[in-house]
């Protein structure tokens, strides 16, 4: 039986990379969506069709209109990575004004498993608002994937997007999903 995992990605560093974020979870078994934040999927302009070829999946980024199917199977889990602080915060408040946001928030009420693991600078990560966010998404059933379990902050100016831990974020929620 083939899972699908939705990767939901925000304008962080790793997005870059994102490629490498779905061979990974594909290397793990799962048949790949990918759905991006707009400014995510600004940065592959141009480029997501190489994304559509490499998932066989529409690349989602923004909300379908009435009618309109938006292409993809029904998940069965949901892994929000890379999570920046300020797409935390706005989940975390219920704001879900982009599909990247808008699909996790409601999947996480529906029962299923929904993973986030963060990447943001010790800066970001020390705004009052952030552990709130976490906390919210926590009371939800958000498994949230930061500290040694995760991601830890990266000092201000020094995130490496390419060594981001996919492998460790799939790990972790596969051993929620048991």
């Amino acid at each position: 039986m083939t899972r699908v995992l939705y990767l939901i990605a925000t304008a962080a560093g790793p997005t870059q990379y994102i490629d490498r974020g779905v061979r990974a979870a594909q290397a793990a078994g799962w048949d790949t969506c990918l759905i991006l934040t707009p400014t995510a999927a600004s940065w592959w302009e141009g480029r997501l069709s190489e994304l559509e070829t490499l998932t066989g999946h529409p690349v989602r980024h923004r909300y379908t209109r009435p009618g309109e199917s938006g292409g993809l199977p029904k998940a069965d889990a949901m892994l929000v990575a890379p999570l920046t602080t300020t797409s935390l915060c706005r989940w975390g408040a219920g704001i879900t004004d982009t599909v990247a946001l808008g699909i996790p928030a409601e999947a996480v009420h529906l029962g299923i498993p929904v993973a986030a693991m963060p990447f943001w600078s010790t800066a970001l990560g020390a705004q009052p608002a952030v552990p709130r966010a976490i906390a919210a998404l926590r009371e939800q059933g958000v498994l949230v994937l930061d500290g040694p379990d995760g991601y830890q902050p990266h000092a201000p100016k020094s995130g490496d997007g390419a060594a981001y831990p996919w492998e460790r974020a799939l790990t972790a929620l596969e051993r929620a999903m048991l």
